[in-house]
Parts: structure tokens; sequence; C-alpha cells
């Protein structure tokens, strides 16, 4: 495995896996920009050094092969304004067009393929099925699929280029044919981009050497979706700000009242048992006295503060209140490691984005006063956007799910397949 900085691009044609999974609106431009500027100082550095660059990424899930609201050809204005190149659109993946324009690259240009995703071989799963289907239909064709057309996208993929760069973790987890299979047919001709490289050294930094005291704020709104990831920060943090929709599972599983909040009752005993385990371990877990509390799922909703654990019949939390957020400040600053993961109401709602904003701006505060602090999953990534305060937090990472089970140590296909 090479680093990007030592490798010889000189007169080579790089393929380079991107995540360009952007938002975008009705008219196809682009809202935020994040994973493209992410994603520059890697294309720079190839073309820098002699190179030409072939970008491949996904769009969004098409369901249909193609599906014009989910081309690639909307962002190339966007990748265009931030690298100062032009950018060649390829129109496809596997056709004569696509294999024309990268056999003329030449040194310094730059080429975008289609979206990875019209093509079922991306993802090694079978289009076109019967509704009806019997599981050994499905594992079928599905192996059917992997041993013929997958193996022939993968191949023609990497006929294009000289070299491979993996710079997409947020796509890390998955064992797809542009982020695993492809980097087999190059041995030693394969790297992590700069994202790949400055996120694994972000959160190995965190995860195995942190400066204490360390909090993880972890957010969301169901315990379900976070227990893995809380499991495995009580292995290493010294104490857990619990926020979101999860605070009306833990108030009500010791007994409080949640009225209409977001509930999982099949998870108090889990709730509970976190709660024994971090008594037992010395770790501390911190949760919001008191709820901004709305009768209504809307903006316009009358709304009131209250305790968190005695939120009446017709009332549901969503955000915290002025207790929780002078409570969570507190306990940030204290800290020298602080790892953010989901926001603690409704940011997307102007009227319930005042704690998490709160929190964001605690953050940033004890950044400046010499704290590391990783900001991470798309809702908490999307709010320190929206607060503009990115620049003033250590890291922002650009991985969801990758980031997720990557810090609860699993292996991500991604990664593996450019370290092996």
């Amino acid at each position: 495995m090479f680093a990007i900085d030592n490798y010889d691009f000189t007169g080579k044609r790089a393929i380079i896996r991107v995540d360009f999974n952007v938002p975008l609106n009705g008219e196809g431009q682009v809202t935020d920009d994040t994973r493209i500027r992410a994603a520059i100082p890697t294309i720079k550095k190839v073309l820098e050094k002699g190179g030409a660059v072939i970008l491949m990424s996904h769009l969004g899930r098409p369901k249909k092969n193609p599906d014009p609201k989910y081309s690639l050809e909307q962002i190339v204005p966007a990748i265009e304004a931030r690298l100062g190149v032009k950018v060649q659109f390829a129109g496809d993946c596997m056709g004569e067009k696509a294999a024309e324009m990268a056999a003329a690259l030449k040194p310094g240009e730059v080429m975008l393929l289609e979206n990875l995703r019209f093509y079922a071989e991306e993802e090694g799963k079978p289009r076109g099925l019967a509704e009806d289907a019997t599981d050994e239909e499905k594992k079928a064709a599905k192996k059917a699929l992997k041993e013929g057309p997958q193996k022939e996208f993968v191949k023609k993929l990497a006929s294009y280029a000289d070299c491979y760069i993996n710079d997409a973790f947020g796509t890390a987890h998955r064992a797809h044919s542009s982020t695993a299979l492809i980097a087999d047919y190059f041995p030693g001709d394969k790297m992590f981009g700069y994202v790949m490289e400055n996120e694994l050294k972000a959160i190995d930094g965190v995860m195995e050497n942190p400066q204490r005291p360390f909090v993880a704020i972890v957010g969301g709104s169901k315990v379900s979706t976070k227990i893995s990831i809380i499991e495995k920060l009580m292995e290493k943090c010294d104490k857990i700000i619990i926020g979101g929709g999860m605070t009306y599972t833990f108030a009500a599983a010791q007994g409080g009242k949640v009225g209409n909040s977001i509930c999982e009752p099949d998870m108090f005993p889990v709730a509970l048992d976190i709660l024994k385990k971090a008594e037992e371990k010395g770790i501390k877990i911190v949760t919001t006295p008191d709820a901004l509390i709305a009768d209504d799922f809307a903006e316009t909703a009358n709304t009131q503060e209250c305790a968190a654990d005695a939120i009446p019949e017709g009332w549901e939390g969503l955000d915290i209140a002025a207790g929780g957020k002078e409570l969570f400040r507190k306990e940030i600053l204290e800290c020298k490691t602080i790892l953010w993961n989901g926001p603690v109401g409704v940011f997307e709602m102007d009227k319930f984005a005042t704690g998490s904003r709160a929190v964001a701006e605690a953050i940033a505060e004890a950044t400046a006063q010499g704290a590391f602090s990783l900001i991470g999953g798309g809702d908490s990534v999307a709010c320190i956007n929206k607060f503009g305060l990115a620049d003033k937090v250590s890291y922002v990472s650009t991985g969801g799910g990758a980031l997720l089970e990557y810090m609860e140590g699993k292996v991500l296909p991604g990664v593996a397949a450019i370290r092996k």
C-alpha cells in the first residue's frame, strides 16, 4: 500500500472512488458541497504530480437505470467551481464512450463517470426479481450476478486506470465493486486519499488515545440504532451525554412520564442495563433535566418547557430546554476530547434547533480552549454546517454508517481492501 504523498503519478491515470452523494434541490443544484470540498485536495495532488483523474461515485438510491434525477452530470458545475479544472462527463460507466474518454485522458485532465448505482453490479444486488421470489431464488440471482456481470463490471472499471485511490470514507463500510473489489486489480498501486487518511487518523486518535476527560454526545431518535455505539463508547469514555429522542426512552424506563414523545418501550431493559453498567464502570451518563415540548410536530406548534420526565399527555419533547443547555455546556467544557454523534433536538425546525446549537457552540468553545473535537454522523455534520461552526471544531467526518461501524470496531471492507 502506498501513501498518496509518496506515489509517482507522472503520466498515470488514477481512478478515485469519491463520495459525491450530495444533497440537491429541485433544480438539481448542490445545496451542500461539503463532500466535494473534502475530496479536492486528493484530486489536486494527483494533478499536481502529473497524473490524470477518473472520478467515480454514487448518488442516492436510484430504482431505475438511468434516472435523470440521480445523474452525476448535475454536480459537474459544483466540482468545477471547487477544483478550478474542467470536468469531462462520461455519461456512463461501462460503454464505449467511457473507455474512449479514459484512454484519451491526458495529464492534468479530469473525467467523471456516471452514477455507479445505475448498475446493479456496483452493489451486487440483483434487480428485476419478481415480488414473490423465494429466498432461494434471490440467493441464486445474487450468486449469478457476482460470478458473472459483477466481475466484468469491476474489471472494466479497473481497465480505465493505472492506480486506484479510495477517498470515500462514507461508503467504506460497503463491500461494493468500487469500494472494495476493484482494489484487487491494483495490488501494488492502491492507496487511501486524504479524506480516508484523515478520517482514520481522527477516529483512531479519539478511540485509541484520547486526552481525558473524554465525552461523547450521542443523539438521535432511537436507542435501538445507537445501542452498539453506546456500549463501545462505555469502554472508552469518561462520560456520555444522551440526547434526542433517546432521552424519553431513558426517562420512561426509569418511571418518568413522556407524553407523546418518541419512545421505545421494548428498549427499557437495554436503557436500564446501560445505566447499571455505566455506574459499575464509573462512567457518568448525562441526560437533560428539562425539555422543550410541543403539542404538535410542527414549527407552528405551541411550546412550553417542563421536566423531561414529567411531560403531559398530548405533548412531546422536541428539544432540550434551558437547564439541559446549561448542563450540557458545563459537561462539554470540562473535557479535552469530544465526540458528537447526533443532534439533541429536531434541529431541522428552527424552533427546536436551539439545543443542538447550544451543544455546537459549547464544542466550539471547548475546541478554542484546546480540546480535540470530532463531529460525525450525517445529522451532526448538518448541524455544525447549519450553525456555521464547522471551522471552529477539530474535525468533521464525512462518514455516517461507516463512522459508527469503525468506532464499534468492525472491519470496513473499503479499508481492508487497501490495507491487505
